[in-house]
Formats: structure tokens, C-alpha cells, sequence
């Protein structure tokens, strides 16, 4: 598989890029996660330990664009590991809001940790500015995103 033409949108190439980034570093994580958690589990714990507070299961499948009963699968199994916490939504009586439970949260820290040496030999191979440098554009990039759905 070729890099993008240099003639293609500066744009597209920026995602293009990043969309092989996610890829090659999904493969990674998959990796060294505990088997009994998948990268889209991670996320939803990442999400929870970065953000806090409860999400109804509408917010985290808009959230994570995915179909309301795939999230419901997959915040099910969390829950069923006591990963999350769930109840009853006062405000809608079918619903269900999700939160982040002790146990989750050293699930995600476990996952970092576990992480920690490729993410380590990454930062040696390139150095630290590389990250730091891109940081603030990655982030002005994902809030347009995120507010211009």
C-alpha cells in the first residue's frame, strides 16, 4: 500500500496519515490489552476516566458514533465486570446511565501501564517534542470535529 499522491488535499493526507497511525497502533494495544478486553472496551473507559461524571447510553454511542444497541453490548459486558455501573435514568424510565466504577478505572490504568514500554520505545525512537508538538493541533482538529458533526 503507497503513501497518498502529493497532489491529494494537504487535508486528506493529514487523515490519511492518521487513519494509519490508528491502525498500526490498534494492533499494538490489542497486543499487550488483558484478553478479557477489547480496544473499543478501553476506549469506553478512557472516555469515562477523561471526561467523569454518568453518560446515558444515547450521549456514548453519539459520542463514539456507533448504534445505541452496540453500545449496549458493549457497556452490558463492562458492567458485567463490574467495570461500569449502571441505573436506572430518572429522567427517561427505559434508559440506562453508565459511570466508571473503581474497578474500571484500574482496568484502563492497568491498560495504560501495560502500554507503557511500547509507548516508551516509540518516545525514544522519535523524542518527546514529536508528541508534544502535535498535540495542541491534534486537539483544535478532533474539537471541530467533534463540534461540527
Amino acid at each position: 500500500m503507497g503513501a497518498s499522491k502529493s497532489s491529494d488535499p494537504a487535508a486528506f493526507r493529514f487523515f490519511n496519515e492518521i487513519g494509519i497511525i490508528e491502525q498500526l497502533a490498534r494492533t499494538r494495544f490489542d497486543r499487550v490489552l488483558p484478553k478479557s478486553m477489547t480496544v473499543a472496551q478501553f476506549s469506553v473507559l478512557n472516555h469515562f476516566v477523561r471526561l467523569g461524571g454518568e453518560r446515558s447510553l444515547v450521549e456514548l454511542a453519539r459520542a463514539f458514533q456507533v448504534s445505541k444497541p452496540a453500545m449496549g453490548k458493549l457497556v452490558q459486558r463492562l458492567g458485567a465486570q463490574r467495570l461500569l455501573a449502571l441505573r436506572g435514568n430518572p429522567a427517561d424510565s427505559r434508559g440506562k446511565l453508565v459511570s466508571l466504577t473503581a474497578r474500571g478505572a484500574a482496568a484502563r490504568d492497568a491498560a495504560i501501564e501495560a502500554l507503557a514500554p511500547e509507548l516508551a520505545r516509540l518516545q525514544r525512537a522519535l523524542g518527546a517534542e514529536i508528541f508534544a508538538a502535535s498535540l495542541d493541533n491534534l486537539a483544535r482538529v478532533r474539537q471541530w470535529l467533534d463540534e461540527n458533526r
